[in-house]
């Protein structure tokens, strides 16, 4: 039996190949595809809006299937995947958000103006990102060094070490990131103020959310529009942001529970 595609995006600094775990769970139910990240080919520069970001995506879609696929997109991939919907319906199937809200209203009024001002770096993960530690003598002290931290310490140590596999390069004095400071600081402070108006209107594909109970940026972002967007199709999992690196199975079982109910299966 051929299973449906599922191409996956990414969040901003986490390689694909991070997921693995949450995509060996989805592949008893899809064909679990992705570009292995976003945000570094200099085709598709990092411009305020991400406009050539969305465009790297359909361009992907556009290649590689001859079909709409399902899209599923973690924080930076989920508003990617919104924009993408809405400029190309005919490649898109349904999209499912984690923890990726809708950016509307006031908020999104001060993000354009504090885009404008130049201030936005002090509002947003750009302040930590721009100076986050980015050598390690090895690929060891660079696990020793995440395990240590609150936020990568809840991960399953084979999740942890996918990150370090797959989120490393080598470097003349040891390793460094794959996923460069410099293109996360971009993407953060290149974010989309203008995903709240794309969204007002019927949106053209079926769109679900999924958020972690425990999500510092829902909280910020807020849920009013994401709410309004996907009605009924919103769930809420225990768990952070980065819930499908924390558990894994059960993010994958929500991602599964949701894109049938999407599509009506």
């Amino acid at each position: 039996m051929t299973l449906p595609i599922l191409h996956f995006v990414h969040a901003n600094s986490y390689p694909a190949d991070t997921y693995r775990v949450f995509f060996n769970h989805l592949r008893q139910h899809y064909d679990v595809r992705a570009l292995a990240m976003h945000a570094h080919n200099p085709k598709y520069p990092v411009r305020n809006g991400w406009n050539a970001l969305k465009h790297e995506l359909i361009d992907e879609l556009a290649s590689r299937y001859g079909q709409p696929v399902i899209l599923v997109g973690h924080s930076m991939g989920g508003m990617l995947s919104l924009m993408v919907a809405k400029a190309r319906p005919d490649l898109v199937r349904c999209v499912v958000l984690l923890d990726s809200p809708v950016i509307a209203g006031w908020r999104a009024f001060l993000l354009r103006i504090a885009k404008s001002l130049r201030i936005d770096k002090k509002l947003s993960p750009a302040q930590f990102s721009e100076n986050r530690r980015n050598l390690w003598p090895d690929a060891d002290a660079a696990y020793r060094h995440y395990a240590a931290k609150k936020m990568f310490a809840v991960w399953p140590p084979e999740v942890l070490r996918d990150y370090v596999e797959h989120g490393l390069v080598q470097h003349p004095k040891g390793v460094t990131l794959r996923f460069t400071r410099e293109a996360e600081t971009a993407v953060y402070r290149s974010l989309p103020h203008h995903i709240g108006a794309l969204v007002r209107r019927p949106f053209p594909v079926p769109a679900g959310f999924i958020g972690g109970t425990d999500s510092v940026e829902c909280r910020r972002a807020g849920l009013h529009a994401t709410r309004r967007l996907t009605g009924r199709h919103f769930r809420k999992i225990p768990g952070g942001h980065l819930f499908p690196m924390e558990s894994p199975a059960a993010a994958a079982n929500a991602v599964h529970g949701m894109i049938q109910s999407l599509l009506g299966c």
